[in-house]
């Protein structure tokens, strides 16, 4: 659907009222996503195209891409973006209170200036690590579809810096894809267990961090407030524990509606003792381990360019 349709679209629901509305909106969200969909994999064509170019021009296929400058201080992102840098790859950022320089991925697709804190693409990095490696972070972010997850303590620096919003890509083996998008993303320092606060949910993939589905479940599947755990650092609500039993480190409650660091199973769906997979309930349910998932950050006043993301019109619309 183009752009000009899809804003036909917004208008009608604007004179629509009650659960139309909502019908209404839900389907406007899941055309967006399949919009964004399709210009990212138009972005990625691109890209190559220009690789190929590039490669075929004498004396430019072993040029550098253009970096920030060292002595820059950007403290996510957004900043490396609006400073000009516009390709996606990793850059080095320094977060308030952070000790150090830190290495990220920065996504500069869907809007850009994305911090990506997570990517799981093949299986090939284990998740299921310890508490120290949770919090200092693990696996490959060089690779272009390198697995990793950029470390708890970044996870607290960059998110206590202001207002973030995560925005969660999800896609099953059948290539299809959803997103989850959240207002006030933050995590608290290693002292309160990494805990995890964020606000308002809008998206396709249906809100399995708040653990609302159903009446009366809340109380043991939201992950709002919830401390961190790992197999060796016990600190969900479970009489057992929850980290060993599904595999890899999370924000487990009684255990999960969402776990997106479990034990990678191929081809999908699979079945075991526990719901230990990569798993987002509210789509594909507890039996169904996701192919590939990416969390990434970004403040919430970040500026859009309608240049760079059509879709921003759209959002300011509804």
């Amino acid at each position: 659907m183009h752009l000009f349709s899809l804003l036909a679209f917004t208008a009608c629901c604007a004179v629509i009222s009650g659960s139309a509305e909502n019908s209404c909106h839900e389907e406007l969200a899941r055309l967006q996503e399949q919009e964004n969909t399709l210009r990212r994999k138009l972005h990625e064509q691109e890209v190559l195209l220009q690789r190929m170019q590039q490669n075929s021009q004498p004396g430019t296929a072993d040029q550098p891409r253009p970096a920030p400058s060292q002595d820059s201080t950007f403290s996510d992102c957004s900043q490396i973006y609006t400073a000009g840098f516009k390709h996606s790859g990793v850059y080095r950022i320094r977060p308030s209170d952070s000790p150090a320089p830190v290495r990220v991925y920065c996504d500069m697709s869907d809007g850009g200036g994305w911090t990506v804190i997570q990517r799981r693409t093949n299986g090939n990095v284990n998740f299921n690590r310890p508490w120290n490696e949770y919090k200092a972070g693990f696996g490959d972010m060089d690779a272009e579809s390198g697995e990793f997850w950029l470390g708890n303590d970044n996870l607290h620096f960059i998110t206590t810096q202001g207002n973030y919003s995560l925005r969660i890509h999800l896609e099953d083996f059948d290539l299809y894809q959803r997103y989850a998008e959240y207002k006030n993303f933050k995590v608290a320092d290693e002292q309160d267990h990494y805990r995890l606060s964020f606000g308002v949910y809008v998206g396709t993939a249906g809100n399995s961090l708040a653990g609302n589905y159903e009446p009366g479940v809340s109380d043991w599947a939201s992950h709002q407030g919830i401390k961190f755990s790992t197999f060796d650092k016990d600190n969900d609500n479970y009489r057992g524990n929850c980290a060993k039993e599904d595999k890899g480190g999370w924000w487990f409650n009684k255990c999960h509606s969402a776990h997106l660091n479990g034990f990678y199973h191929q081809g999908g769906h699979y079945s075991g003792i526990t719901d230990d997979g990569v798993v987002w309930y509210t789509w594909k349910g507890w039996w169904y381990s996701l192919k590939t998932t990416v969390m990434k950050i970004r403040p919430e006043d970040f500026s859009v360019d309608p240049v760079d993301d059509p879709n921003a019109v759209l959002q300011s619309l509804l």
